[in-house]
């Protein structure tokens, strides 16, 4: 008999080992707000959610709750934890836990959830609530103050 790594242990082992981190630790910053994003695979629908760590949100027959968010320091690489606990409410079937653990904003295939009919997964963690395109119409798009300036683009030549 071998050696055996649990699955999970061994992803961790991969992630610190990728990203650099073997030597140390590298400290995160706890957030407030967990910003996510949900895909409904049936009707293609997808949204946008932000989450307060220690609440909860439903997408569909799913409860999400948000257990923590933390976030790299603004001169490490970016990167976003957040730990979440989704249960699944089908209808005319009792609750049931469907993913508890961390998910990586670059790296959603690492920790996914399983789900045959939802998909979430984590944009970033943030301390306050950021606008969405939604909420002052479809053409505006919003940036952090973290992000590099949104390309500005030179109206389109005439053609003749």
């Amino acid at each position: 008999m071998g050696w055996r790594m649990p699955v999970s242990a061994a992803l961790a082992a991969m992630m610190i080992v990728a990203s650099g981190a073997a030597t140390a630790a590298r400290p995160t910053i706890d957030r407030q707000i967990a910003v996510l994003q949900g895909l409904d695979k049936v009707t293609a629908r997808v949204s946008r959610m932000q989450v307060e760590v220690g609440q909860s949100t439903s997408f569909g027959t799913l409860d999400i709750v948000v257990r923590a968010c933390r976030s790299t320091r603004p001169e490490e690489a970016p990167e976003n934890a957040v730990f979440l606990e989704i249960s699944d409410r089908p209808p005319g079937e009792a609750k049931h836990q469907v993913f508890s653990g961390w998910m990586f904003s670059s790296s959603p295939a690492v920790a996914a959830l399983d789900h045959p009919v939802f998909d979430i997964w984590v944009l970033r963690c943030v301390d306050r609530r950021i606008a969405e395109p939604e909420d002052f119409g479809a053409t505006l798009q919003y940036q952090l103050p973290n992000d590099p300036p949104l390309p500005v683009r030179p109206p389109a030549a005439r053609r003749r």
